[in-house]
């Protein structure tokens, strides 16, 4: 009894804190007390609840105008942050009479109330050009000086002390049986080229890194290298599947070779194969049929398995084609000679 005593007593000097009744006012109601909570809640967090000087105190929906005080949250991001966010968000970045910080606390604001912001699918290269965007939108904010070369933005080079005559001699000691090995000269042959092709467009002028076909080429470059690194982590791991390995093998012989022609056939065969049904159909009646034992799993298309293996298998025909535009041979080696 004493406990439903206390409990009643601590109920009622909570009712009375709040101010939910006086001496004039002997009932409150349910949404007045949520309201109290909620300002209560919103107090707790740093924000200050400004009403409206014509609404009515009684109101159920009071206007809150969350503004973030100076000395409890100062501004955490960057100028370019903010504006990137808003316009996810498909807001303006910068009111009438708006400061730095105002637009800031506009954005917390809008980042509280609409949390969630459903970006949906997006394309890769796309994605590969709002970073340079971005790169760049840095650059001119920041500021460089008249004739200073910026090479901040500069895509990263891999492999940047290695020479083609360095890894020609290495073609000899593809498909000998050390599997190990394979995959080492694997991934350094392919990351050199990755640092061939990064080294020809940091070598551009300025203006043509800022033109449209120039940050397309720039994204190109940074899409190609994020759909290698899935083949990279395999190789690093030695985990990279025997199919695929010995094919692989065999397009990196052909390159060091110089035998375009060769390591496209080798690509083809890997990437689509030769299978009457290349996407793995095994039972095409209820009769038996002529050739029907050619229809295997080995002869299923790679590049149809799954997206990360196609994506991959697409990097990899990319630097293909830097390799035999960088390193030439006679016009009967090389794949549409007259295209590069």
């Amino acid at each position: 009894m004493d406990t439903l005593k206390a409990e009643i007593v601590r109920k009622r000097k909570l009712i009375e804190d709040k101010q939910l009744v006086d001496d004039s006012k002997t009932f409150f109601k349910r949404s007045d007390l949520a309201r109290k909570e909620e300002e209560d809640y919103f107090r707790r967090c740093g924000y200050k609840i400004a009403k409206k000087e014509d609404e009515p105190s009684t109101s159920a929906n009071p206007v809150l105008e969350m503004e973030l005080t100076e000395e409890k949250l100062p501004m955490t991001l960057s100028r370019q942050e903010v504006i990137r966010r808003l316009r996810e968000r498909g807001e303006p970045v910068r009111l009438f009479g708006e400061s730095d910080y105002e637009a800031f606390q506009r954005l917390r604001k809008i980042e509280i109330l609409t949390p969630e912001v459903n970006k949906g699918l997006r394309n890769d290269l796309k994605a590969a050009m709002d970073k340079i965007d971005l790169q760049y939108l840095n650059e001119i904010v920041g500021g460089t000086e008249p004739g200073e070369v910026d090479t901040q933005h500069d895509l990263k080079v891999l492999e940047e002390n290695t020479t083609i005559e360095e890894l020609e001699p290495l073609r000899n000691t593809l498909g000998t049986g050390d599997d190990n090995g394979d995959q080492d000269v694997i991934d350094k042959f392919l990351k050199f080229l990755l640092g061939v092709w990064a080294k020809d467009l940091n070598s551009r002028k300025d203006p043509v890194k800022r033109s449209v076909q120039g940050k397309l080429a720039s994204a190109t470059h940074s899409q190609t290298e994020s759909y290698l690194k899935p083949l990279f982590r395999k190789l690093r791991k030695k985990t990279l599947p025997a199919d695929i390995k010995e094919s692989i093998t065999d397009i990196i012989k052909f390159m060091l070779e110089r035998e375009y022609v060769k390591a496209n056939d080798s690509y083809l065969q890997m990437a689509i194969g030769n299978a009457p049904w290349p996407i793995g159909v095994t039972m095409v009646g209820i009769h038996a049929r002529t050739g029907r034992e050619k229809i295997f799993s080995k002869h299923v298309a790679h590049v149809l398995n799954d997206e990360t293996q196609r994506k991959y298998i697409q990097g990899l025909k990319r630097l293909m084609t830097i390799c035999q535009k960088h390193f030439t041979t006679v016009p009967s080696k090389c794949v549409e000679y007259n295209a590069l």
